[in-house]
């Protein structure tokens, strides 16, 4: 499959499945007999893209999939992702419906919401439901052996309503100190224990608590930022009990080169002069793009050689200082490898001082996505042309 034609600019992400497929099946591999994968794709795979991602990690072992909003389960469905989703946010009650209508998991944690929702629930309707307990992350979900006694029994008394799961997110797991981590830990076996029928998925770890704490799995796991192949944090890196496999690299070309001299000045501000004859290229990427203008001490490869963006990064492009003359149309790595180089997610966050998830999320839609298997493209996601 050629890339021209699909698009008709000079700048793509590409999202290698192989890696995506290595990463579940690893952590499948390192889990005990019985246990499940829920895959997290929200956020269209955390940048990567969802239906894409929901196959590859289907095919790989995951058994379910999660996502933040409901809008973004109906996509995956409209996509023919027939897999079981879980919503893990907040929806609308009068909604309830549309989530029966095409089998949609919805996450509960406020009685007035089950009271709502039984007013739009037809007789024949049957929504199921995980409880989100709130063990101390301090976002959504019940927080006593009163409240959940509460919902256990009110979703009993109305056939409309099957309580699939029970689950609660930790705050803490991926960091050295254990002690919240093993408080929120304790807190949520407690309250799992009040139940009078424990439900068929019991969930807490996520990529770190799957990775760090085996025996913490209970008998399913969300796999989030792991699948992608990136460190839930810099800090447990030592302690991951495998390679994980970057899916996400992010590449563009030169669309121009020419020549500076001593005193010449390069983009908003002339903030960069020259100090002597230069060699410059223009690369089109630009903030609107993701490539935001903090990155502009950032360096990217050219020819497997690290380059320094020069000048404030625009809109659009960005420019770059090179080793010397270079053919328009010379591939650039801003994220991935090239020869023997890396650029890294990781290397990127550090430079914003921000965290690995927010990177290949911010990489805007108007970037085109190859899908690479066994090293060739399988498919072109152009957003713009859809």
């Amino acid at each position: 499959m050629e890339e021209r034609g699909f698009f008709y600019r000079d700048t793509w992400a590409e999202v290698d499945l192989d890696c995506i497929h290595k990463n579940v099946a690893s952590v499948k591999q390192l889990l005990p007999n019985g246990v499940e994968i829920i895959a997290v794709v929200k956020a269209n795979a955390y940048g990567h893209g969802d239906v894409q991602v929901a196959s590859e990690a289907l095919a790989a072992g995951a058994s379910y999939l999660a996502v933040a909003f409901m809008d973004e389960a109906m996509a995956l469905r409209k996509k023919g992702i027939a897999a079981p989703i879980l919503v893990l946010g907040a929806s609308r009650a009068e909604d309830v419906q549309y989530a029966c209508d095409h089998q949609i998991t919805l996450t509960v944690f406020q009685m007035n919401w089950l009271l709502e929702a039984q007013k739009h629930l037809k007789t024949d309707s049957r929504l199921s439901v995980h409880i989100k307990l709130d063990t101390g992350m301090g976002r959504l979900g019940i927080r006593t052996k009163e409240e959940l006694a509460e919902f256990e029994d009110f979703i009993s008394r109305d056939e409309r309503f099957h309580l699939e799961g029970v689950f609660t997110h930790f705050a803490t797991a991926d960091e050295p100190d254990q002690t919240y981590f093993h408080q929120q830990f304790e807190l949520f076996q407690e309250l799992v224990s009040a139940l009078k029928v424990r439900p068929k998925y019991v969930h807490c770890s996520n990529s770190a608590a799957t990775l760090r704490f085996k025996s913490n799995a209970y008998n399913t796991v969300r796999l989030g930022i792991a699948m992608y192949g990136l460190t839930p944090s810099l800090e447990m890196e030592p302690e991951i009990p495998f390679p994980l496999n970057e899916a996400f690299s992010l590449r563009s070309k030169l669309v121009h080169v020419k020549k500076l001299h001593k005193g010449d000045k390069v983009s908003y501000g002339a903030t960069y002069e020259a100090s002597g004859d230069e060699w410059i290229g223009t690369v089109p990427v630009g903030y609107a793009d993701g490539w935001i203008r903090k990155l502009g001490s950032q360096e990217v490869l050219v020819n497997g050689i690290r380059v320094p963006i020069v000048g404030r990064i625009c809109m659009d492009q960005f420019m770059v200082r090179l080793p010397q003359e270079l053919p328009v149309g010379t591939k650039v790595t801003l994220i991935g490898k090239d020869h023997h180089q890396f650029i890294s997610i990781n290397e990127i966050a550090k430079k914003l001082e921000t965290i690995n998830y927010e990177i290949p999320c911010i990489i805007t839609s108007r970037v085109p996505r190859l899908y690479k298997k066994n090293g060739k493209i399988v498919e072109i996601k152009n957003y713009l042309l859809q």
